[in-house]
């Protein structure tokens, strides 16, 4: 039997593959951590209308004083006039974030080490997209190697993600963990180019980014302009 001809796979598919991956590791960890989560979310609005009430309290004071706008938020930034109420924000949002977070990463432990080191060599996002895990030998891994590889996986996410853009140059394509764990992601003989459907999913995930920042943005300015008036 011939083995089929593999070479490396780019920055897209892989990302394709592990946000499908991420999706459904994610579901699980949210159920299961959803309500603790949902009673610390409580207090992130609380922490950010005390937080807005005092950036209005400042700029109403500032324009009543005729100081210089950009001087007037040097001087919150350096004085620490937001400091308090920017650490409850904080705070807040990290309880909020920490039991589905907590969850997630224990479930992906399993899932990526578990499934790389199977027969398949792949977590079922990567399968879906024809790739496979190997080392540098393009042999399967075993148990360490794929366990090094996702502890490895940390670096890639404290470099803000530089790691990970690695997989974007050629010729080898291989991320920074990747580098570190002597390990390859491998496209199985076919089509390089990214199918319909996972262009379509990269599609919907950037709708819902920018759906996203709107949401937050307008949240925001009408927040801050509740606390402006209550100001005054």
């Amino acid at each position: 039997m011939i083995a089929p001809r593999m070479q490396p796979v780019g920055f897209w598919r892989r990302y394709a593959a592990w946000s499908l991956d991420a999706a459904i590791v994610g579901l699980p960890a949210i159920a299961l951590a959803w309500s603790r989560t949902q009673s610390a979310l409580r207090e992130v609005p609380r922490a950010f209308d005390v937080l807005s009430a005092r950036l209005a309290t400042l700029m109403i004071d500032g324009l009543r004083s005729t100081q210089e706008p950009l001087s007037m938020m040097l001087g919150w930034l350096h004085g620490g006039a937001l400091h308090a109420e920017s650490l409850a924000l904080q705070a807040a949002l990290c309880r909020a974030l920490q039991p589905g977070l907590t969850a997630f990463l224990l479930f992906a432990a399993i899932y990526w080490v578990g499934c790389e080191r199977s027969p398949w060599q792949a977590t079922p996002g990567k399968r879906a997209l024809g790739l496979v895990v190997t080392d540098i030998e393009q042999r399967p891994l075993g148990l360490g190697r794929a366990l090094a590889r996702h502890v490895a996986g940390i670096a890639s996410w404290l470099t803000l993600n530089l790691g990970h853009a690695l997989a974007a140059v050629p010729p080898q394509k291989r991320a920074l963990h990747d580098h570190l764990a002597g390990t390859r992601v491998l496209q199985i003989e076919g089509d390089s180019r990214l199918p319909a459907w996972a262009r379509g999913w990269l599609g919907l995930q950037l709708v819902f980014a920018v759906a996203l920042i709107v949401s937050l943005t307008l949240t925001m300015q009408d927040a801050l302009r509740l606390a402006v008036e209550n100001a005054l």
